[in-house]
């Protein structure tokens, strides 16, 4: 019960790395308002929650790229679950190429879902989180938002967006004494929906072979690996850790 009494609010939470991480905290103890742009998802994983742990999962659709949503789900949520500390910015897409193939609609729609989702969402669950601290942001970057690559110029600089935001988000917090600490995870290569493009091209079990190859650890990682760093992050453990990044990466940013 490494949560238990807190109450988490997590976006993307339908699949991936937001519905190991929704089930993950629900399993500490926590209330988990899972929102996804899926609601018919979100509302799967929350009767996920509560065939569980009852009374501790709510759904709600959002949009995170939508400012209002942001405010209206975050309102709801705070009011269904008595309260707000955890957030959880896990939404996120890939897309685009190199910085000569990739066409300025794409550029802005993978900020726009990868970055300004984070900004909305810390802007708007602060002043909710406040009345309820200690609080934790947590907040998904990537691998890539730390290490380039040649043909993901819109998603390094997504990511990157993100890792830079959550210190900025940790220091405006720690300067008003609110007691909300903001943090990053960066992880590489995990077998989620994410990876469904290419696997569709050479098959999942050849990508997973493929993607292994370029990771010290020689394997890719399950989406648990990231879960159980989030409910560190989330938990009173991590108390004296804000501004700071977790790598997950099986070792790539060794080399």
């Amino acid at each position: 019960m490494r949560v238990a009494g807190k109450m988490a609010f997590v976006t993307g939470g339908a699949s991936g790395l937001g519905r190991a991480s929704s089930l993950m905290l629900a399993k500490e103890g926590a209330k988990v308002a899972v929102s996804d742009v899926n609601a018919e998802g979100a509302k799967v994983v929350a009767d996920e929650i509560n065939a569980l742990y009852p009374g501790q999962g709510y759904a709600y659709r959002l949009d995170v790229t939508n400012e209002a949503q942001w405010q209206e789900a975050l309102g709801a949520a705070h009011e269904d679950m008595g309260g707000l500390n955890i957030l959880l910015n896990n939404a996120g897409i890939g897309g685009g190429s190199t910085i000569e193939d990739t066409d300025f609609e794409t550029w802005k729609r993978v900020h726009e879902v990868d970055t300004d989702s984070v900004f909305l969402g810390c802007k708007y669950a602060i002043p909710l989180m406040r009345d309820h601290a200690p609080g934790s942001i947590i907040n998904i970057s990537s691998i890539a938002g730390l290490i380039a690559g040649h043909n993901m110029a819109a998603y390094n600089s997504a990511k990157a967006g993100v890792w830079l935001l959550s210190k900025s988000v940790a220091l405006h917090c720690a300067n008003r004494g609110y007691q909300i600490r903001s943090n990053s995870i960066h992880p590489t290569f995990i077998d989620t929906p994410i990876l469904d493009p290419m696997a569709e091209h050479i098959g999942r079990d050849e990508l997973r072979e493929k993607l292994a190859r370029q990771v010290p650890l020689k394997t890719i990682g399950d989406p648990d690996d990231v879960a159980y760093a989030v409910l560190f992050l989330a938990s009173d453990e991590s108390k004296f850790i804000t501004g700071s990044e977790i790598k997950i990466d099986g070792g790539i940013s060794a080399m």
